[in-house]
Protein backbone atom coordinates (compact mmCIF):
# COMPACT_ATOMS: atom_id res chain seq x y z
CA UNK A 1 0.00 0.00 0.00
CA UNK A 2 0.90 3.32 -0.83
CA UNK A 3 0.68 5.73 1.97
CA UNK A 4 0.80 9.41 1.63
CA UNK A 5 2.14 11.62 3.84
CA UNK A 6 3.68 11.09 7.21
CA UNK A 7 1.17 12.22 9.08
CA UNK A 8 -1.47 9.29 8.20
CA UNK A 9 -1.95 6.95 11.02
CA UNK A 10 -3.20 3.78 10.36
CA UNK A 11 -5.15 1.73 13.16
CA UNK A 12 -5.33 -2.08 13.54
CA UNK A 13 -8.17 -3.27 15.38
CA UNK A 14 -7.63 -7.38 15.70
CA UNK A 15 -6.21 -9.70 12.91
CA UNK A 16 -7.03 -12.85 11.86
CA UNK A 17 -5.55 -15.18 9.18
CA UNK A 18 -8.88 -16.01 8.26
CA UNK A 19 -10.66 -12.28 8.35
CA UNK A 20 -10.75 -10.12 5.44
CA UNK A 21 -9.16 -6.63 5.18
CA UNK A 22 -10.06 -3.76 4.09
CA UNK A 23 -8.70 0.00 4.42
CA UNK A 24 -11.09 2.65 5.40
CA UNK A 25 -9.85 6.75 5.57
CA UNK A 26 -12.26 7.92 8.30
CA UNK A 27 -11.86 11.33 9.29
CA UNK A 28 -10.08 12.45 12.64
CA UNK A 29 -12.93 13.87 14.32
CA UNK A 30 -14.61 10.09 13.75
CA UNK A 31 -11.47 8.66 15.33
CA UNK A 32 -11.66 11.13 18.16
CA UNK A 33 -15.20 10.71 19.20
CA UNK A 34 -14.25 6.99 20.14
CA UNK A 35 -17.44 5.65 18.18
CA UNK A 36 -14.54 3.55 15.85
CA UNK A 37 -13.79 1.45 19.35
CA UNK A 38 -17.20 0.32 19.23
CA UNK A 39 -18.00 -0.85 16.21
CA UNK A 40 -14.87 -2.21 14.71
CA UNK A 41 -15.05 -5.19 17.12
CA UNK A 42 -18.62 -5.40 16.32
CA UNK A 43 -17.66 -5.76 12.43
CA UNK A 44 -15.15 -8.16 12.85
CA UNK A 45 -18.10 -10.10 14.83
CA UNK A 46 -20.42 -9.93 12.39
CA UNK A 47 -18.61 -9.91 9.13
CA UNK A 48 -14.96 -11.09 9.82
CA UNK A 49 -13.41 -8.56 8.40
CA UNK A 50 -10.25 -6.96 9.62
CA UNK A 51 -10.90 -2.62 8.57
CA UNK A 52 -7.31 -0.79 8.81
CA UNK A 53 -8.46 2.51 9.76
CA UNK A 54 -6.70 5.76 7.96
CA UNK A 55 -7.30 8.50 10.29
CA UNK A 56 -6.94 11.75 8.30
CA UNK A 57 -8.93 15.06 7.22
CA UNK A 58 -11.60 14.62 4.86
CA UNK A 59 -9.43 16.18 2.24
CA UNK A 60 -6.92 13.76 2.96
CA UNK A 61 -9.20 10.77 2.90
CA UNK A 62 -10.63 11.85 -0.68
CA UNK A 63 -7.12 12.20 -1.81
CA UNK A 64 -6.50 7.90 -0.88
CA UNK A 65 -9.79 7.66 -2.58
CA UNK A 66 -8.78 9.22 -5.73
CA UNK A 67 -5.51 7.61 -5.90
CA UNK A 68 -7.02 4.20 -5.44
CA UNK A 69 -5.14 3.45 -1.73
CA UNK A 70 -8.11 2.67 0.48
CA UNK A 71 -11.46 0.98 -0.36
CA UNK A 72 -13.60 3.37 1.06
CA UNK A 73 -13.96 6.45 2.95
CA UNK A 74 -16.05 7.83 5.75
CA UNK A 75 -16.24 11.71 5.75
CA UNK A 76 -18.56 14.58 6.31
CA UNK A 77 -18.52 17.50 3.56
CA UNK A 78 -20.87 17.24 0.91
CA UNK A 79 -20.18 19.09 -1.74
CA UNK A 80 -16.65 17.59 -1.54
CA UNK A 81 -18.40 14.04 -1.57
CA UNK A 82 -20.28 14.75 -4.42
CA UNK A 83 -17.70 16.54 -6.10
CA UNK A 84 -15.56 12.83 -5.72
CA UNK A 85 -18.37 10.65 -6.91
CA UNK A 86 -19.30 12.96 -10.49
CA UNK A 87 -15.49 12.45 -10.42
CA UNK A 88 -15.85 8.65 -11.05
CA UNK A 89 -13.53 7.94 -7.77
CA UNK A 90 -16.47 6.91 -5.69
CA UNK A 91 -19.62 4.68 -7.11
CA UNK A 92 -22.00 6.45 -4.72
CA UNK A 93 -22.24 8.21 -1.53
CA UNK A 94 -24.20 7.14 1.05
CA UNK A 95 -25.45 8.77 4.65
CA UNK A 96 -24.79 6.59 7.46
CA UNK A 97 -24.82 9.59 10.93
CA UNK A 98 -24.68 13.35 11.98
CA UNK A 99 -24.43 15.24 14.48
CA UNK A 100 -23.18 19.14 14.35
CA UNK A 101 -20.35 21.40 14.88
CA UNK A 102 -20.06 23.93 17.38
CA UNK A 103 -18.35 26.92 18.88
CA UNK A 104 -15.66 26.35 21.53
CA UNK A 105 -13.99 29.43 23.36
CA UNK A 106 -12.91 30.41 26.55
CA UNK A 107 -15.44 30.51 29.24
CA UNK A 108 -15.29 33.85 30.56
CA UNK A 109 -16.34 34.35 26.13
CA UNK A 110 -14.74 37.53 25.78
CA UNK A 111 -16.43 37.92 22.02
CA UNK A 112 -19.78 37.35 23.53
CA UNK A 113 -20.57 34.77 21.04
CA UNK A 114 -22.91 32.78 23.34
CA UNK A 115 -25.23 35.81 22.93
CA UNK A 116 -25.38 35.35 19.30
CA UNK A 117 -28.37 34.59 17.15
CA UNK A 118 -26.33 32.63 14.56
CA UNK A 119 -23.04 31.10 13.61
CA UNK A 120 -22.47 34.23 10.97
CA UNK A 121 -22.83 36.66 13.83
CA UNK A 122 -20.58 34.75 16.68
CA UNK A 123 -18.24 34.49 14.00
CA UNK A 124 -18.64 38.60 13.33
CA UNK A 125 -18.31 38.81 16.91
CA UNK A 126 -14.60 37.11 16.87
CA UNK A 127 -13.22 38.95 13.95
CA UNK A 128 -14.52 42.06 15.62
CA UNK A 129 -12.85 42.02 19.25
CA UNK A 130 -10.10 39.71 17.34
CA UNK A 131 -10.55 36.86 19.83
CA UNK A 132 -7.83 34.11 19.86
CA UNK A 133 -8.88 31.36 17.11
CA UNK A 134 -7.51 28.46 16.07
CA UNK A 135 -8.62 27.00 13.01
CA UNK A 136 -7.60 22.90 11.72
CA UNK A 137 -6.27 24.74 8.71
CA UNK A 138 -5.94 20.86 6.82
CA UNK A 139 -8.98 21.22 4.66
CA UNK A 140 -10.47 18.21 6.71
CA UNK A 141 -14.08 18.75 6.81
CA UNK A 142 -14.13 20.60 10.02
CA UNK A 143 -11.98 23.30 8.28
CA UNK A 144 -13.81 23.59 5.25
CA UNK A 145 -16.99 24.15 7.50
CA UNK A 146 -15.34 26.53 9.24
CA UNK A 147 -14.37 28.52 6.04
CA UNK A 148 -17.99 28.70 4.85
CA UNK A 149 -19.29 30.57 8.40
CA UNK A 150 -16.58 33.31 7.63
CA UNK A 151 -17.58 33.61 3.89
CA UNK A 152 -21.18 33.39 5.11
CA UNK A 153 -20.60 35.78 7.58
CA UNK A 154 -18.78 37.92 5.22
CA UNK A 155 -15.47 38.07 6.32
CA UNK A 156 -12.08 36.44 4.76
CA UNK A 157 -9.23 34.70 6.46
CA UNK A 158 -6.70 35.69 4.43
CA UNK A 159 -7.18 39.61 5.89
CA UNK A 160 -7.14 38.27 9.48
CA UNK A 161 -4.24 39.01 11.76
CA UNK A 162 -1.77 37.06 14.08
CA UNK A 163 -5.04 36.61 16.53
CA UNK A 164 -6.02 33.84 13.61
CA UNK A 165 -4.01 30.49 14.21
CA UNK A 166 -4.11 28.19 11.63
CA UNK A 167 -2.47 24.73 12.58
CA UNK A 168 -2.76 21.92 10.07
CA UNK A 169 -3.36 19.57 12.74
CA UNK A 170 -6.61 17.14 13.46
CA UNK A 171 -9.34 17.63 15.67
CA UNK A 172 -7.65 16.67 19.28
CA UNK A 173 -4.14 18.19 18.43
CA UNK A 174 -5.85 21.58 17.28
CA UNK A 175 -8.61 21.35 20.81
CA UNK A 176 -5.13 21.03 22.50
CA UNK A 177 -3.52 24.29 20.99
CA UNK A 178 -6.75 26.02 21.76
CA UNK A 179 -7.15 25.14 25.51
CA UNK A 180 -3.43 26.15 25.51
CA UNK A 181 -4.04 29.40 23.45
CA UNK A 182 -7.11 30.15 25.47
CA UNK A 183 -8.80 30.57 22.07
CA UNK A 184 -12.32 29.69 20.55
CA UNK A 185 -12.50 27.00 17.92
CA UNK A 186 -15.25 24.95 15.80
CA UNK A 187 -15.50 21.19 16.73
CA UNK A 188 -17.75 18.74 16.15
CA UNK A 189 -19.96 17.93 18.81
CA UNK A 190 -18.50 14.22 19.26
CA UNK A 191 -15.07 15.34 19.27
CA UNK A 192 -15.75 17.95 22.03
CA UNK A 193 -17.21 15.43 24.12
CA UNK A 194 -14.76 12.67 24.40
CA UNK A 195 -12.11 15.03 24.79
CA UNK A 196 -10.58 14.71 28.16
CA UNK A 197 -8.32 18.20 28.06
CA UNK A 198 -10.98 21.14 27.92
CA UNK A 199 -9.17 23.45 30.20
CA UNK A 200 -10.72 26.86 30.75
CA UNK A 201 -12.89 26.07 27.51
CA UNK A 202 -16.48 25.57 27.41
CA UNK A 203 -19.17 25.22 24.62
CA UNK A 204 -20.40 28.56 24.14
CA UNK A 205 -22.97 28.43 21.17
CA UNK A 206 -24.76 25.28 19.22
CA UNK A 207 -27.98 24.79 17.59
CA UNK A 208 -27.87 26.80 14.11
CA UNK A 209 -28.87 24.69 10.93
CA UNK A 210 -26.01 25.68 9.56
CA UNK A 211 -23.67 23.97 12.00
CA UNK A 212 -25.62 20.39 10.60
CA UNK A 213 -23.01 18.09 10.15
CA UNK A 214 -23.58 14.92 7.83
CA UNK A 215 -20.94 12.01 7.78
CA UNK A 216 -21.25 9.50 4.29
CA UNK A 217 -19.70 6.68 3.45
CA UNK A 218 -18.02 6.05 -0.46
CA UNK A 219 -16.81 3.03 -2.21
CA UNK A 220 -14.15 3.74 -4.28
CA UNK A 221 -14.90 2.62 -8.09
CA UNK A 222 -13.48 -0.60 -9.25
CA UNK A 223 -13.51 0.71 -12.83
CA UNK A 224 -10.82 3.27 -12.14
CA UNK A 225 -9.23 1.09 -9.25
CA UNK A 226 -9.24 -3.02 -10.02
CA UNK A 227 -7.21 -3.63 -7.21
CA UNK A 228 -9.90 -2.25 -4.43
CA UNK A 229 -11.87 -4.71 -2.39
CA UNK A 230 -15.48 -3.29 -3.55
CA UNK A 231 -16.94 -6.39 -2.71
CA UNK A 232 -16.01 -5.75 1.39
CA UNK A 233 -16.79 -2.52 0.90
CA UNK A 234 -20.19 -3.06 -0.64
CA UNK A 235 -20.37 -5.51 2.59
CA UNK A 236 -19.41 -2.80 5.19
CA UNK A 237 -22.00 -0.36 4.08
CA UNK A 238 -24.75 -2.83 4.17
CA UNK A 239 -23.76 -3.37 7.80
CA UNK A 240 -23.64 0.36 8.58
CA UNK A 241 -27.35 1.46 7.38
CA UNK A 242 -28.32 -1.81 9.14
CA UNK A 243 -29.75 -2.20 12.64
CA UNK A 244 -26.93 -3.69 14.54
CA UNK A 245 -25.29 -0.29 13.38
CA UNK A 246 -28.52 2.18 14.04
CA UNK A 247 -27.76 0.89 17.75
CA UNK A 248 -24.63 1.47 18.10
CA UNK A 249 -24.61 4.33 17.04
CA UNK A 250 -27.29 5.45 18.53
CA UNK A 251 -26.54 3.96 22.18
CA UNK A 252 -23.00 5.51 22.17
CA UNK A 253 -22.98 8.36 24.52
CA UNK A 254 -20.54 10.33 26.85
CA UNK A 255 -22.45 11.03 30.14
CA UNK A 256 -25.71 10.25 28.82
CA UNK A 257 -25.33 12.64 25.95
CA UNK A 258 -25.67 11.05 22.23
CA UNK A 259 -22.36 11.62 20.00
CA UNK A 260 -24.08 10.24 16.99
CA UNK A 261 -27.88 10.07 15.36
CA UNK A 262 -27.88 7.60 12.82
CA UNK A 263 -29.87 8.91 9.62
CA UNK A 264 -29.22 5.91 6.79
CA UNK A 265 -31.97 5.30 4.46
Amino acid sequence: MKFLGSFIVALWLGTSALADDMRLAVTTSFENSGLADVLLPAIKDDLDIDVQLLVVGTGQALRLGEAGDVDAILVHSRAAEEAFVDAGYGTHRREIMYNDFVMIGPADDPARIADATAVTAAAQSIATVQAGFVSRGDDSGTHKAELRIWADAGLNVDDFGPWYNAVGAGMGAALNTAVGLDAYILADRASWLNFGNKGGLALLFAGDPALFNQYAYLPINPERHPHVSHDLALRLETWLTGERAAGLINDYKINGEPLFVFNAQ
